[in-house]
């Protein structure tokens, strides 16, 4: 009787242990490094104003953490046509016009840098290479600079 009381309460301790266990997995952060190098070329529709010259880079790192996620970047550009107003993150593949998902900044300077939380779908599109980065002047309002955002683990 007592063996078998002392395996049921070493059972029943295993099976505690492995739920904290797995429940501590559940809740672990998961991190990417991100990164895109922006050129005219990769802009679509192409531009207005031809640009040859500019382009620029964009790092940060993705935390993704419960429903959620934490975005932080810097965003880098060079010899664009006019200022930058707005620099966003799209959601597309390449050689596709995608929707605003994440503005990065309005307007912007060169390494402009910051924090954004964004959603679970946010983050699995970023992670999935499902998005790219825009750099908006007022002689290409639709975007001067592109570049697809790669996610490494």
């Amino acid at each position: 009787m007592q063996r078998r009381i002392a395996r049921t309460l070493a059972l029943g301790g295993t099976a505690v242990l492995l739920a904290a266990g797995l429940a501590s997995g559940a809740t672990r952060a998961t991190t990417f490094t991100l990164s895109a190098r922006l050129t005219a070329g990769q802009e679509f529709p192409k531009q207005v104003v031809k640009v040859p010259g500019a382009r620029g880079a964009f790092s940060g790192m993705l935390t993704k953490h419960g429903s959620g996620a934490k975005l932080t970047f810097k965003l880098t550009f060079s010899h664009l046509s006019a200022p930058a107003f707005a620099a966003h993150i799209h959601l597309g593949k390449p050689g596709v016009a995608g929707n605003v998902i994440v503005p990065l900044c309005a307007p912007c300077k060169s390494g402009a840098h910051g924090t954004k939380t964004v959603s679970g779908a946010i983050a699995r599109a970023i992670e999935a290479g499902k998005t790219y980065v825009n750099v908006h002047t007022v002689k290409n309002p639709a975007g001067e600079i592109r570049g697809q955002v790669k996610a490494t683990a």
